[in-house]
């Protein structure tokens, strides 16, 4: 019988290149995007089911659990890999600071409501995060950013990176759940084309700045399939990597749980 993943993020780069690799050997493939087109394409190349949510909304996040929970009666893997870099802050259509819920508050909200199903199937829940969690700069005081110059987004991205290492830490703590987090390189995708940085690198490099996106969905291919991580549950990858490089804070237990608290209230969660 064939294994189950969710990929968020999938309907391109890395995700996309995950989502076919795996189905090629043989997973069942929940493809999660939040551009129609895109995403019911790869969902079409690799025999898999589209789900549509826009993380700018956490109720979509919310009928995206329920979904899930209605299709897939075991689910394997859950692979939080949607997210990005935004130039310029802005707010989400649930009020919050679209850095932060892009890439902590919907992963951990949509994580958390499929957590039941994860734990009966002895589920493996992998995130994808950043290098850049090292030049984070997280206040629980400020989680949204509203006291703090934005920078160009890549000091609010960086603390976005580091809150997934911290959750990915804390839920190996908290459940019977296999959790890991990772950082797939820099990658020559879509990703974080608003920046003028961002430009910049792609304009002098002519295009050429970073891997494949094939190459950054190996760690993603990699902890998925594998039977057993050689590496302590909650462990941060660079690549293949375990224990990559990481901001001080990330090894905070205290840390790691005033977050998740404070996260389940943002979300509207009591556990």
């Amino acid at each position: 019988m064939s294994k189950t993943i969710v990929i968020t993020g999938a309907s391109s780069g890395i995700g996309a290149n995950a989502a076919v690799r795996l189905a090629k050997d043989g997973w069942n493939v929940a493809v999660v995007g939040r551009n129609p087109q895109r995403t019911k394409a790869v969902a079409a190349t690799v025999g898999g089911t589209a789900f549509l949510a826009d993380y700018d909304r956490l109720d979509d996040v919310r009928a995206l659990a329920t979904d899930l929970l209605a299709t897939y009666p075991t689910i394997d893997v859950l692979a939080n890999n949607a997210g990005g870099l935004l130039a310029k802050r802005g707010i989400s259509a649930d009020g919050h600071e679209r850095t932060l819920q892009h890439n902590h508050l919907a992963p951990f909200l949509l994580t958390n409501l499929l957590l039941d199903r994860l734990e009966k199937s002895s589920a493996r829940v992998i995130s994808t995060a950043s290098l850049a969690n090292r030049f984070s700069a997280i206040r629980l005081d400020d989680l949204e950013w509203k006291k703090r110059l934005w920078f160009g987004g890549w000091r609010a991205y960086g603390t976005s990176k580091l809150e997934t290492i911290l959750f990915i830490r804390e839920l190996a703590k908290r459940t019977r759940l296999e959790a890991y987090s990772f950082h797939p390189g820099y990658v020559s995708t879509a990703f974080g084309t608003d920046s003028s940085l961002v430009r910049l690198g792609n304009f002098v490099s002519g295009g050429r700045l970073g891997i494949s996106a094939d190459e950054g969905a190996t760690p993603l291919v990699h902890l998925a399939e594998v039977a057993e991580v050689d590496a302590p549950n909650g462990t941060y990858f660079d690549g293949l990597k375990p224990d990559g490089s990481m901001h001080p804070l990330a090894k905070d237990d205290a840390l790691a749980s005033a977050l998740w608290a404070a996260t389940s209230e943002l979300v509207g969660l009591t556990h």
